[in-house]
């Protein structure tokens, strides 16, 4: 099998990061020193070429499955990719073994060495998608958790260790935000997920409510699914609650970037209570001045 050609793996790398660049909540803005906004770009593009495995949304043409040394026949195989990338990444943490085959995990060799990461942040986000192909209702909210713990908090924990600021209290109030972040996501993209067969609003919650699955695939909302996403939403705002004290634990820019992430999802649970909590025609998304007053109070320490 012959892997793409350099300008093509450079076309592939620029695509995710591009992706990676354009997410609602950005890691690497501008404002960060450029060491670091390199850095976290390198982790948050395999962070969005995992999800793009596990989603099945990689650029067409199979050149990602083809740089993993995958054979076409399995290129369209969700978890025979997801094993590839693992043994890829495995490549990354092994400085006297061979390079990786991927631009994207060879661009996180030097940033993983740089600052002594570990596999294990890298391989949740892997186990998490690999979830994703086998695992599509949650019973609990406690399962629910226990993804989230998989899929979003390892992004955070690469934050704090890239930026050096990583210590046991950071990283709980991290992991609260995170998962935060994730739960609003679920809502917003309740329609979408629903058309992947997935639903990750919890059977349990789900019962109490008295929401059937057929109700989410309404073209609006009824009150019992507003009912329901409301909860859930609450839910959200109290683990942002728990979580804001990491901004103010931190100074310079770096303050910045994580007053950013709560203020992202505070203001992403505005517009969803501003919709009357009606997810189902469309993401609730905030509007720039809903999201610079979230940052002004995060960052006074209110909200």
């Amino acid at each position: 099998m012959t892997p793409p050609g350099p300008a093509r793996a450079v076309d592939v790398e620029r695509a995710t990061l591009d992706k990676a660049a354009a997410e609602n909540f950005p890691v690497a803005p501008f404002f960060l020193p450029r060491s670091w906004r390199d850095d976290l770009m390198a982790v948050y593009g395999f962070a969005r070429l995992v999800d793009d495995i596990g989603d099945g949304d990689l650029a067409p043409g199979g050149a990602d499955a083809r740089l993993l040394g995958v054979p076409a026949e399995e290129a369209a195989d969700r978890l025979v990719l997801l094993d590839a990338f693992e043994t890829d990444l495995r490549r990354v943490f092994d400085p006297a073994g061979p390079e990786p085959r991927h631009p994207l995990l060879l661009r996180l060799r030097p940033v993983v060495h740089r600052h002594a990461l570990t596999p294990e942040p890298f391989l949740g986000l892997i186990a998490a998608n690999r979830q994703d192909q086998t695992v599509k209702r949650y019973e609990t909210y406690d399962d629910l958790l226990a993804y989230c713990e998989l899929s979003a908090n390892p992004v955070g924990r690469l934050v704090l260790a890239v930026t050096g600021t990583a210590t046991p209290e950071r990283i709980r109030r991290s992991d609260a935000v995170c998962t935060a972040l994730q739960i609003v996501e679920h809502l917003q993209d309740v329609t979408e997920d629903l058309g992947r067969d997935r639903v990750y609003l919890p059977a349990a919650d789900m019962k109490r409510f008295r929401v059937r699955e057929a109700d989410l695939a309404a073209p609006t909302a009824g009150a019992s699914v507003r009912a329901l996403v409301a909860f859930q939403a609450r839910r959200a705002r109290d683990l942002l609650a728990e979580g804001a004290p990491l901004v103010g634990s931190v100074r310079g820019r770096l303050r910045l970037l994580l007053a950013g992430f709560v203020a992202g999802g505070r203001a992403a649970v505005h517009a969803i209570a501003a919709a009357e909590y009606d997810v189902l025609p469309g993401p609730p998304k905030p509007g720039r001045l809903q999201l610079l007053r979230e940052a002004g109070a995060t960052l006074r320490g209110k909200g």
